[in-house]
């Protein structure tokens, strides 16, 4: 089994997902879910919507509990596609770009970033930073 996700290791995601945020010029809400897809650290940027707030939490939650980037699901949720619908479940996942998972030095998942506020693309890129924050 997996180990979980530490809350220092939780507040290093955030912090390397919010720098690229500032590097972007943009205000986020940043949301790490443990391997349970229990909230662990949450950061509301300064200025960052109040919509996103559940957004960043049900991106990281969707991220973990299919263990792929919630672009990925999206991609395969369009009419016709395999999971399409999938949207409904589990009390309403997110299927556009901005979920996570993070992986252990053993590539193991222990959890997941969910990122809102910005466009997708950005989203994406700043929950990829935290992703890849060193030392978490």
């Amino acid at each position: 089994m997996a180990d979980d996700l530490t809350l220092e290791a939780s507040e290093k995601i955030i912090a390397a997902a919010k720098k690229k945020a500032a590097q972007l010029n943009t205000r986020m809400d940043i949301a790490v879910v443990d391997a349970g897809g229990n909230l662990k650290a949450f950061a509301r940027m300064d200025g960052a919507w109040l919509g996103s707030i559940d957004i960043s939490i049900r991106k990281a939650r969707t991220a973990r509990w299919f263990d792929m980037n919630t672009g990925e699901i999206g991609k395969l949720s369009q009419p016709g596609g395999p999971l399409y619908g999938i949207e409904h479940s589990n009390d309403g996942l997110i299927t556009f770009p901005g979920g996570v998972p993070l992986k252990n030095s053993k590539g193991e998942i222990v959890g997941a970033i969910g990122v809102s506020g910005s466009t997708v693309e950005n989203d994406h890129a700043v929950a990829l930073a935290g992703a890849d924050a060193p030392g978490k």
